[in-house]
């Protein structure tokens, strides 16, 4: 018997998705305003995934302007159907519900096929004897409250793009009065086809509801024993919430097994980690499935499929970075303007957008998801800001109103004219602070985030005894003489990002930024060495 520990994708990868062609596994989740879009995974086991590539890689598929941070990607569905895989998913800024299709997992994957007259989000498909149904969720006509929401099926086209034929809603919800039922999958066992949903919000009342019908297109009635899965009951103080927005997968061997959304609040209630995935076990019983039968619950450690082995769970990232050439799992916010990223040997040059990381524009920042409740993250920078509006640096960020900056900037204040500081921002519900700042005076820096539950440590070291900055465009000197590690700012209090306080679905992403904040500039930045990690 193994154990695995739940989540298995740790961090910010909320809405999956599951797929099996033979005996591999294939998973997806949302992405929202990142850049690129759709993360996709593989796995023999369902618990050791490593990241094949992302689905939405072009701008042609993936348009991000002015989209606040939780817009974008709404809750893609992967699924394989005669030797293509179908990824479905809402730009709910850009488009609505679209699919693309590869024949290689790994990409590249198509041009977007947006769905005329497709309402609503959450799409799903389900594939039968050559023919294939969308499905996905919208609001009921003469809705008696906002979330009132329907499950509705109608036949898709192939060969037109365009959905034909009779719509049916199939179900409404479980629960009286639920709110947002919404992230519809279909499948068919043993003569039934079963319609799991989620109701009552992704917040803390999230739920999973199941309903079957004999026909495709209904009457769909609910199990009995519904919600079939949720935390809600469970107060605020219990390790794992607001599960829901599953699919259902079967291995090899014949088991049943579960992909879903949760959160692990700390510090209190508290999910800067946002929504992530996790894995329980499903049984049959009655011809219902039981989630985690015995249990009820989604647990932090979990006895593993038959086909698990002896192998190990995996670290999702790795821990450095020399940024000598775009990483799979790093993201950038929004649309990137090409042109002022360069990965190189000597590391990623930034050339400073003007748009600042409180702007709705195509930010130079290029980021990791937070993944544990303690960590260490850092940096070296190699930065000569030419005057008080050039900035670079980390950036701890929830969305553009709620974020921590600690960057390199010049100021006009100091005893002897303008010099070079690090600044530790706080913005909060859109007020920028200047919480610490003190003067620097190397040829490069290496910037420190440090976390402690909800306790932040800015610090910072740097190269002794600088005559000159050295531009971003030449190598700094590595070997030069190290500073002792210094705190810039201590015990800043991390509560504020997380979705509770800041509004959204997204959780914390952590990465390099530059900034003209809003004069023109040629100058850029370089960043190496870039580096996360779990911290006890």
């Amino acid at each position: 018997m193994h154990i695995f520990k739940n989540p298995v994708l740790p961090g910010f990868y909320p809405d999956p998705s599951v797929c099996r062609v033979g005996n591999d596994f294939y998973l997806v989740t949302s992405t929202f305003a990142y850049f690129p879009g759709v993360p996709i995974f593989h796995s023999r086991d369902l618990v050791n995934w490593t990241q094949i590539g992302n689905v939405l890689t072009r701008p042609s598929q993936l348009r991000l302007e002015n989209a606040e941070v939780s817009q974008g990607i709404f809750a893609p569905t992967i699924r394989y159907d005669n030797g293509v895989f179908y990824m479905i998913t809402t730009n709910v800024s850009g488009g609505g519900n679209f699919f693309v299709t590869a024949t290689d997992p790994a990409g590249p994957w198509s041009e977007p096929f947006f769905i005329e007259g497709a309402q609503g989000i959450d799409p799903s498909l389900y594939f039968e004897d050559g023919r294939c149904f969308y499905h996905g969720t919208r609001e009921r006509e003469n809705g008696a409250y906002y979330g009132d929401n329907e499950i509705y099926l109608q036949e898709l086209d192939l060969a037109t793009k365009k959905l034909v034929g009779e719509r049916h809603i199939i179900w409404h919800c479980a629960l009286k009065d639920a709110v947002w039922p919404e992230g519809p999958h279909i499948y068919k066992k043993d003569g039934w086809y079963y319609l799991l949903i989620s109701e009552g919000g992704t917040g803390h009342h999230h739920a999973i509801t199941v309903a079957r019908s004999r026909t495709l297109t209904g009457y769909y009635e609910g199990n009995k024993c519904n919600p079939i899965l949720t935390h809600r009951h469970l107060g605020h103080n219990y390790p794992i919430a607001n599960v829901g927005h599953g699919d259902l997968v079967e291995t090899p061997a014949g088991e049943w097994w579960m992909v879903l959304l949760a959160s692990r609040p700390y510090g209190g209630y508290f999910r800067n980690l946002g929504r992530e995935t996790f894995l329980v076990p499903v049984t049959w019983e009655d011809e219902w499935p039981v989630v985690n039968c015995g249990v009820g619950l989604v647990r932090l450690e979990e006895v593993a499929p038959k086909i698990l082995g002896e192998k190990s769970q995996k670290i999702a990232l790795p821990l450095q970075n020399n940024l000598s050439e775009k990483p799979t799992h790093m993201m950038f916010l929004r649309n990137p303007v090409e042109d002022d990223y360069s990965f190189t040997p000597d590391g990623l040059f930034v050339r400073l957008n003007k748009h600042a990381i409180t702007d709705l524009g195509s930010v130079s920042f290029f980021c990791v998801r937070q993944q544990h409740m303690s960590f260490e993250t850092s940096v070296r920078l190699t930065f000569a800001p030419a005057n008080e509006n050039e900035c670079a640096g980390l950036v701890l960020f929830q969305n553009r109103k709620y974020h921590y900056q600690f960057v390199l900037t010049r100021s006009g204040e100091g005893a002897n004219g303008a010099a070079n500081v690090l600044r530790v921002i706080k913005c909060e519900n859109e007020e920028l602070q200047i919480l610490a700042e003190t003067p620097v005076d190397f040829d490069c820096v290496v910037l420190q985030i440090s976390a402690r539950g909800q306790e932040l440590e800015f610090s910072y070291s740097g190269a002794a005894n600088r005559k000159n900055v050295v531009p971003a465009t030449e190598t700094a000197p590595e070997n030069s003489a190290r500073t002792t590690k210094k705190i810039v700012l201590a015990n800043a209090c991390a509560k504020i990002l997380n979705s509770d306080t800041a509004g959204g679905f997204v959780g914390n992403t952590i990465g390099m930024y530059a900034s003209s904040n809003g004069a023109e500039s040629e100058n850029c930045a370089r960043f190496t060495e870039f580096f996360y990690s779990e911290s006890s």
